[in-house]
């Protein structure tokens, strides 16, 4: 008889659980049982286990094998478990030291022929278990690097059982074929979340941004992004095809600050359970761009799928843009789907096998064309459509979502001036501005939970943070007529603190708020477009 125990991580969501993996031998018919609630995949492992040991160059244990998961409660999934399964077992047949393996954390897939393959998940895997109090994991050579963004965590990375038999007997280490660490590997090159396609992007160097300078014209639609930029708020650009909305949307994350080292190892975490991390570049320190497609469905776009669910595009853009083109052709239960995530900046889906949370914490761009065939506009032009076409397809994009969106901006077609003029600022003059905005955003609020203008709670602003006296006059007229909600009256104090820091000023002062207000209702308040800079550009 023999017992030994070695611990692996699930995955719910983000978040891990420590499975302690223990493997007990005794007399009886060869049999392999394997039990804790594990799905079909992870099943299918007692198969890849048998082959993988006997391959390797052990021998495998004539008796009757049983390898439970322990908490037994908690779903399990994928062929991560596959590693601790297999040292289990060859520590209860005694070809490795039980104590070795017994607080050591192993995450991996065994190929037949006992090769370690990488798995997706590695990052929030090997935290949970540091959380947990565990210092040692083994992980595919593969998924070393990103393992090791974990502080405090001796981590090695092997690229077969032979190996990993090897290190624990204390016997020569074989030499292996190398992996390819420049190419992904086969395994998650077919790994896509709900929505395959998604046009995600991941830019770790600034310098991998388009520049801002490239967009000809358009100054209101300039100073929109800078502002939402510098605040995190939602932005809708709408206008006809070839103004340069999509152009600005991806301009978008060279504008916003790198990721602090807490922030890269969340959204490390996600694309990482997503199974999309570049190769050679474990670590996202940049924000990400997401722009699906707009056909996707409500369950890619937040999340979701069989078994456990996985990452959609919200959570793939968390900390970053999520850019939606076409925004009309959305279905409307997907874009409807969006409003909860817009509030909380998370997502939660309910399963029978339980609740996922998932982080989606996003910075939104909606483009639109005014009319289906794009021509539409109040200066007179060839747009055909009649009346009723326009308003359905206008109303696609719903009040409340609308309501969540703080600036909304017209993208105008480019005039012949503004394409020979070429003055436009790149993208590297702005984020200055935006960096220096956001630096004042946090001196002002230095102790409070929030980071940016657009997390705060209107209740705060109205009680702790007073504009200028007299400066919310327009405000208040637009709420007696019925142009402006409470929730509105509170994101226009939120974009015009924004408009103050990006101005230096102390707070907002008449000209923030009706700039505020006109970025939102798109109703003239004579507020020069670049007053929040100095500038002194109009439409």
């Amino acid at each position: 008889m023999g017992f030994a125990r070695s611990c692996s991580v699930a995955l719910v969501g983000v978040d891990g659980v420590v499975v302690e993996v223990q493997a007990d031998l005794e007399p009886g018919v060869a049999a392999f049982t394997l039990v804790g609630l594990p799905d079909k995949s992870l099943s299918e492992s007692r198969d890849r286990v048998r082959a993988a040991i006997v391959n390797s160059g052990a021998e495998w244990p004539q008796k009757k094998l049983t390898v439970g998961l322990s908490p037994a409660s908690v779903p399990k999934a994928g062929s991560s478990f596959d590693l601790a399964v297999a040292s289990a077992v060859l520590g209860a047949a005694e070809l490795v030291d039980p104590r070795a393996i017994a607080d050591l954390v192993l995450i991996g897939e065994l190929g037949l022929d006992g090769r370690v393959r990488p798995v997706r998940g590695v990052l929030p895997a090997v935290l949970a278990a540091a959380e947990a109090g565990y210092d040692q994991v083994v992980v595919p050579e593969q998924n070393a690097g990103e393992a090791s963004l974990v502080p405090g965590v001796s981590v090695l990375g092997v690229r077969s059982l032979r190996q990993l038999l090897a290190v624990l007997t204390d016997g020569p280490v074989p030499e292996e074929e190398p992996t390819e660490a420049g190419r992904p590997d086969p395994m998650l090159a077919g790994l896509v979340v709900p929505g395959a396609g998604l046009g995600t992007g991941l830019a770790s160097d600034p310098g991998d941004s388009p520049d801002l300078a490239d967009v000809a014209g358009q100054r209101a639609a300039r100073l929109a992004l800078e502002v939402a930029a510098a605040g995190g708020h939602h932005l809708l650009l709408s206008g006809p095809p070839g103004a340069g909305k999509t152009m600005l949307a991806e301009r978008m994350p060279g504008l916003l600050p790198p990721l602090t080292p807490p922030e890269s190892l969340e959204v490390t975490a996600v694309h990482s359970v997503a199974g999309i991390l570049p190769p050679g570049k474990p670590l996202v320190s940049r924000a990400p761009y997401c722009a699906p497609h707009h056909s996707a469905t409500m369950q890619s776009l937040v999340g979701g799928g069989n078994g456990v669910p996985r990452p959609g595009a919200v959570s793939l853009a968390h900390r970053g843009v999520l850019f939606l083109d076409e925004a009309p052709e959305f279905s409307g239960r997907a874009l409807d789907a969006l409003r909860q995530p817009l509030e909380s900046g998370h997502v939660v889906i309910a399963r029978a096998a339980g609740v996922v949370r998932l982080p989606a914490r996003f910075l939104m761009v909606l483009a639109a064309n005014p009319c289906p065939c794009g021509r539409h506009s109040a200066h007179g032009d060839s747009c055909e459509c009649p009346s009723s076409v326009i308003r359905r397809y206008q109303a696609r994009l719903s009040g409340p979502l609308l309501d969540r969106v703080d600036l909304r901006v017209e993208a105008e077609p480019v005039s012949r001036a503004d394409l020979l003029a070429a003055d436009g600022e790149s993208t590297a003059a702005v984020a200055a501005r935006v960096h220096a905005a956001r630096a004042r955003t946090a001196a002002r609020l230095a102790g409070t939970p929030w980071t940016r203008n657009a997390d705060v709670p209107g209740h705060e602003l109205r009680t702790r943070w007073h504009p200028a006296p007299g400066a919310l006059a327009a405000a208040e007229r637009d709420i007696e007529h019925g142009l402006l909600t409470a929730r509105g009256l509170d994101r226009v104090l939120r974009v015009a603190w924004t408009l103050a820091d990006l101005a230096g000023r102390s707070r907002p002062e008449t000209n923030d708020v009706n700039l505020a207000l006109e970025l939102r209702t798109g109703i003239s308040r004579g507020v020069p477009v670049g007053a929040a800079q100095g500038r002194g550009c109009r439409r």
